[in-house]
């Protein structure tokens, strides 16, 4: 994990002037809204937002279900399912909803490869015409929702191990390798609503965007865009969306579908 305090956090990546991002909304033809999703700079690829199984394996109860049961249970008995225990669930048990925050689920939970859930549910990774997201894997949402037992990939952010690994990607790859300036701008969609109408751009360099993950004025956890200040490569994470889009060089992206950490595809009808 990347250790830094916030205030060194903040230190190494201060507020960008707002027209940073002009180049962007003039390349993807939005207002940025939920992230500016730009063309093929020339190749692209999709980064698949992790997910994770628990060693029961998925349960025959969605996670609407399990958080109904857990607020109704009539006893302090912890377990709803037999073996399986509401703190493996919930972040924070007495908060049925508290977020992830891209953090590993803990040491009974194993990563599930999207190629692996859809060779067994026989749901394509991904549906011709369609980007990935919550209506992805359809057949598991057939009794009433994401089954309990897989984590669903987070919608509009990366997990912590896919933000490093990326960036080391990154890193390998970019001319100035670790001084490479780089920008990074957040949606409002995931800030305070006093901040709604400020456009939150940062600058730094790339040897220190894992504290991105940790930036304490930033809500949303990873960028919706991240750039190279020379517009060679571009990230994009979609706010409604399971992926990040990558585009750049061809060595780049051939790069990312190579690794055999992230888990990455091309898809052809968004390139």
């Amino acid at each position: 994990m990347y250790e830094t305090s916030a205030d060194l956090v903040t230190a190494l990546w201060p507020i960008a002037a707002s027209a940073e991002t002009d180049w962007l909304r003039e390349l993807a033809e939005d207002d940025g809204l939920t992230g500016f999703m730009p063309p093929a700079l020339p190749e692209a690829a999709w980064v698949l937002h992790s997910m994770y199984e628990h060693e029961l394996g998925p349960c025959d109860m969605s996670y609407v279900e399990y958080q109904r049961a857990f607020l109704n249970r009539k006893s302090s008995s912890p377990e709803i399912i037999p073996g399986l225990d509401p703190a493996e669930v919930f972040t924070d048990p007495s908060d049925t909803f508290a977020p992830s925050r891209g953090e590993h689920p803990g040491p009974r939970w194993r990563r599930l490869r999207w190629a692996e859930l859809a060779r067994r549910t026989g749901d394509p990774v991904a549906a011709e015409g369609r980007l990935p997201g919550h209506t992805s894997f359809p057949s598991l949402r057939e009794r009433g929702g994401w089954p309990v037992g897989i984590t669903s990939p987070s919608e509009g952010s990366l997990d912590r191990a896919d933000w490093n690994r990326l960036i080391e990607i990154l890193t390998e790859h970019s001319p100035q390798g670790s001084d490479t300036r780089c920008l990074a701008y957040y949606t409002p969609l995931g800030q305070r609503a006093e901040d709604f109408d400020n456009l939150h751009v940062r600058t730094g360099r790339l040897a220190d965007a894992k504290a991105l993950y940790d930036h304490p004025d930033e809500e949303w956890w990873t960028p919706s865009n991240l750039w190279a200040h020379d517009r060679s490569w571009v990230l994009c994470t979609d706010y409604d969306l399971w992926v990040t889009k990558l585009v750049g060089p061809p060595s780049l992206v051939q790069a990312l579908l190579d690794d055999p950490e992230i888990e990455a595809v091309r898809l052809p009808w968004a390139h």
